[in-house]
């Protein structure tokens, strides 16, 4: 009986089974939609075979398990049907609890954009009685860090690097430039190969709901379940404690683009991964104490990555070509990050870096006020709060190099007079913070690092 993609007529979304092979390396995640056909995503771990037994195996299949449930976000959103199945063993009303966070939360962009509610209309069902709590399987000490290409993870690997921490250098796809990036390190790396059910780009073609998915929350469980795997017990990201802050919407309030990145997600899973995975698995993220700025003032310490990184969104497209230019100038990111970096680095420097002075060009005025919150949203985009643009535009406001450039001039005319002084000061956004989940031995050695 054929099957065709209908996106209104579909009633369930299956989570139909998860397997490993330890031989090969290759987990096969499988999803459907009614009696539609199975979706097949692979997630490959280079190095098999590998020797699972006992408690780390018990774990392995706990983690393959949250990492099924999680990545689904990724086919459930093309119909967002009333009914989700969970087939085989049950879960618990705790991973119910978080998966419905994660699925209401991180779609909020998907949901706002679609001009769809999603609030009480996703529902995972679970089992009346809890799982009993994970133990410690006796993971060593190494981490995985998760590698983007841009300069937060950058700063988060020398950090670690300084400190004495053994660490692997990881990401997921095919990216030549985060590949270069990588080894550009020195450190031993890992690529895991993550390929999306084929069908779900068809189903796309015949009208599935499509939009921004919290992609850093199915990379976390991707690398979670490496950990344990390879016997590792940290997994560690560069979110910053902007992250947590959205775009504020009239009429509709917060949405939040990178929402997987932010705080609130980081406790929920982490807890989560001590309780039902691994009491000894650590995740958590290196730089959540940081603000942007203070991310941009650590990494413009040394120039060892000028030549290698890039935050350009338009260079990670999942089936893009290897850019012939690293940043393309003209999108949220691009504008961003050089305005972030300009307060700390050599005027020179930075131009060498973009290949142009990004705020001497009366063209970026529209881009740069959505970052400022003047009269636009902060963009939908892993970029920093409006009152860290606002405090970068300040600081180079008094400094001859920049003053005369266009958006510097006009930010003074036209911006600053507008705005209470107090709230332009860059040394207020530079402090560390209190609040993260790095661990207790770690932290105190971190702390001072980043503050030199």
């Amino acid at each position: 009986m054929s099957w065709t993609f209908s996106r209104d007529a579909i009633r369930a979304f299956r989570f139909v089974r998860c397997t490993f092979d330890a031989t090969t390396g290759v987990a096969r995640l499988v999803y459907a939609f009614d009696d539609g056909p199975e979706l097949v995503e692979t997630i490959t771990l280079p190095g098999a075979p590998f020797v699972l037994d006992g408690q780390r195996a018990a774990a392995a299949e706990r983690a393959l398990r949250l990492l099924h449930l999680l990545a689904g976000v990724s086919y459930y959103k093309a119909a967002v049907p009333g009914e989700i199945r969970i087939e085989g063993a049950p879960i618990d009303a705790a991973t119910a609890a978080l998966l419905e966070s994660f699925y209401l939360n991180g779609l909020g962009e998907f949901a706002y954009r679609n001009g769809m509610h999603l609030h009480g209309r996703i529902h995972f069902p679970h089992a009346a009685t809890d799982e009993a709590p994970a133990p410690a399987i006796g993971l060593e000490r190494h981490a995985l860090v998760a590698i983007g290409g841009g300069k937060d993870s950058l700063v988060s690997i020398e950090a670690l690097r300084t400190l004495g921490v053994s660490q692997t250098v990881t990401w997921i796809g095919g990216s030549q430039l985060i590949k270069a990036c990588a080894e550009r390190t020195g450190l031993p790396t890992l690529n895991i190969g993550r390929a999306l059910a084929p069908e779900l780009f068809e189903f796309n073609r015949q009208g599935a709901w499509n939009g921004h998915i919290p992609v850093t929350g199915v990379n976390s469980a991707i690398m979670l379940f490496a950990a344990i795997v390879l016997g590792h017990d940290q997994v560690v990201f560069s979110n910053e404690r902007s992250a947590s802050y959205g775009s504020l919407i009239p009429g509709t309030g917060e949405v939040n683009h990178q929402w997987s990145k932010g705080w609130a997600w980081e406790q929920a899973l982490a807890a989560h991964v001590q309780s039902h995975v691994a009491a000894d698995l650590y995740y958590y993220s290196l730089l959540r104490p940081l603000s942007e700025l203070a991310v941009a003032r650590q990494f413009a310490k040394s120039d060892r990555y000028d030549a290698h990184f890039s935050s350009c969104n338009r260079n990670f497209h999942l089936l893009g070509e290897r850019p012939a230019n690293r940043w393309c100038g003209v999108c949220p990111k691009c504008h961003f990050v050089f305005l972030a970096l300009a307060p700390f680095m050599s005027k020179p420097r930075l131009v060498g870096i973009f290949g142009r002075n990004l705020l001497d060009d009366p063209a970026q005025i529209p881009g740069y006020d959505a970052l400022l919150e003047f009269q636009d949203h902060k963009p939908f985009e892993c970029v920093g709060e409006g009152r860290e643009s606002r405090a970068a535009l300040a600081a180079l406001a008094e400094r001859p190099e920049w003053r005369e450039d266009a958006l510097v001039e006009r930010f003074v005319r036209e911006i600053r007079p507008q705005l209470d002084s107090a709230e332009l000061e860059l040394a207020a956004l530079l402090q560390i913070d209190d609040e993260h989940r790095i661990p207790p031995a770690l932290w105190d050695s971190l702390r001072a690092h980043f503050a030199t």
